[in-house]
């Protein structure tokens, strides 16, 4: 990824936080010879620095990317940024965002226990904390039926690219104009690559 040293997040911790966050992912590797992705969400394990994650046992991705090199994109928010907020019209259009690309090696899980727990993870992440969803109370016969539809894998983390383009290339009066615009809509993303930008200039 092409990372101008202004826009490169060096702090591990933020990249952590921008994977744990945005964690529906797209994975990318070489299958029958041609570049091929899919959407799915992952789980960061950051002390077996991997993630981990299942694809559908039909998407035949799966059959030839093991020991492949593949990568991961984590897009974190992003928005478009007018000239207009500006306090001057010579300038153009440009786009704010983050985003993590994730290197590493594939493994196919085979053990139960890794798979379960993996499984587990992803619910309990996304399961409100009052849900009465519990994986470990779903019946285990039907549990193994529907683990047979899934090829569950781990990727060892080899290398990680971070970026936040957050118009730090700009003069601070130019990044305040475009955090006070960016405030004043009601789009989610534009609130969050606010709060961002706002946090940058304010450490």
């Amino acid at each position: 990824m092409y990372i101008p040293k202004h826009f490169k997040i060096e702090d591990e911790e933020v990249m952590y936080d921008v994977i744990e966050k945005y964690g529906f992912a797209t994975l990318f590797s070489q299958h029958n010879g041609e570049p091929y992705a899919t959407h799915l969400p992952l789980i960061l394990n950051k002390s077996e620095h991997a993630l981990y994650g299942h694809f559908a046992r039909q998407n035949e991705q799966w059959k030839d990317v093991e020991n492949q090199q593949v990568l991961v994109v984590f897009q974190g928010p992003h928005c478009y940024i007018s000239p207009s907020w500006y306090e001057t019209m010579k300038a153009v259009p440009t786009w704010n965002y983050v985003a993590i690309h994730v290197y590493g090696k594939m493994e196919i899980i085979e053990d139960k226990k890794v798979i379960f727990d993996s499984l587990n993870d992803l619910v309990n992440k996304y399961e409100s904390p009052d849900s009465p969803y519990h994986l470990n109370e779903v019946e285990p016969s039907f549990l193994e039926g529907m683990n047979k539809g899934i090829v569950p894998f781990k990727i060892n983390i080899t290398k990680i690219e971070a970026k936040a383009k957050l118009s730090q290339n700009h003069p601070v009066e130019r990044q305040e104009l475009v955090i006070q615009s960016l405030e004043n809509t009601a789009q989610q993303d534009n609130l969050e690559v606010a709060a961002l930008m706002r946090k940058n200039l304010n450490k």
